[in-house]
């Protein structure tokens, strides 16, 4: 991320999207992690629909982890996030509905820096609005490409392997693949 300026007394949103396997959690918990190493408090959400790993950590495919509080809406957030808390980290934000975008504003409107991960796309390659309308009101966007697992070319795609019509279905590598523009079939 390249960083022009950062904003002072004030709170913010960063968005970090991509594909599948483009290290977006992995991204998050490196911010996280620099933000603990500051001395600020940092909490971490993310939907208890995302078990792949771990109930209780936010974890990447390369097994980085760290501790977060599992929660059901975004709304639950602004329930649960303590008053003190300087930074707050939240993944799988497609897996949200639109009421993140709401949620995000409130917490950076409160003086918090607020990072988000989650997918721009589904399966099919059509954006997920909620996602689509925080990187609209976001100050930072940093999107992630991965590496196309058919032919080495960047990626921005994430390919179900699967025959499920479900719009979220919950995996990693058994049900999903990164695709580039070249290799991506939005039917499969």
């Amino acid at each position: 991320m390249i960083v022009v300026s950062v904003p002072n007394n004030t709170g913010w949103i960063e968005v970090i999207c991509g594909s599948m396997f483009s290290g977006k959690t992995q991204e998050l918990i490196r911010r996280l992690k620099l933000a603990t190493i500051a001395r600020q408090k940092v909490q971490v959400f993310n939907s208890y629909l995302d078990t792949r790993y771990a109930k209780e950590h936010i974890v990447s495919h390369d097994k980085s982890m760290l501790s977060a509080k599992p929660v059901k809406s975004a709304k639950e957030i602004l329930k649960i996030v303590d008053p003190d808390t300087k930074v707050v980290g939240i993944d799988e934000a497609h897996f949200f509905g639109e009421e993140i975008v709401e949620v995000a504003n409130k917490l950076a409107s409160g003086g918090r820096r607020v990072i988000v991960a989650g997918l721009d796309m589904d399966y099919r390659g059509e954006p997920f609005l909620n996602m689509s309308k925080i990187m609209a009101v976001a100050e930072y966007v940093t999107k992630n490409l991965a590496i196309c697992m058919v032919c080495g070319n960047p990626a921005h795609y994430s390919q179900r392997l699967s025959d499920s019509s479900k719009r979220i279905v919950v995996g990693a590598g058994e049900k999903y693949e990164a695709r580039c523009r070249k290799c991506f079939m939005p039917e499969k």
